[in-house]
């Protein structure tokens, strides 16, 4: 088996934006042992500033944040010509239906409801950043 070995600076960047820090810390970590390079925000006008500043693959992204929300992240990145490419992920508690459909109508890549298995991040973040 070949094994390809990246340095720090060719793996694909995926952003973190979540408040909650055990979460986020967990997503971090299995992101990381996937090989990504992870950044981490607390809230969404940090998202917004880091995500802007670095060459983000993805962004996994929590609804319900302090000051700027989720939704009005998403609507922001995909309202930015620099920034509506990138696909972003929602990684919330929130199971309702119309939630779900909501996200996905304003444009993101997938859904994921909290607590969410390691294999279930790891196979939804390799399979959005596949298609595209």
């Amino acid at each position: 088996m070949n094994t390809v070995v990246m340095k720090k600076d060719e793996r694909k960047t995926i952003l973190v934006i979540e408040d909650e820090p055990e979460v986020c810390n967990f997503a971090s970590r299995v992101l990381e042992l996937e090989g990504y390079n992870v950044l981490q925000a607390e809230d969404g006008d940090n998202g917004l500033r880091l995500v802007r500043q670095n060459d983000c693959a993805l962004v996994l992204l929590d609804l319900w944040l302090p000051g700027r929300d989720g939704w009005a992240v998403l609507e922001e990145m995909k309202a930015d010509p620099e920034l509506c490419t990138i696909p972003v992920v929602i990684f919330t508690a929130s199971a309702a239906i119309p939630q779900h459909q909501r996200a996905l109508s304003m444009g993101a890549a997938d859904y994921l409801i909290k607590p969410v298995s390691a294999v279930s991040l790891s196979k939804t973040v390799a399979r959005v950043l596949n298609r595209t």
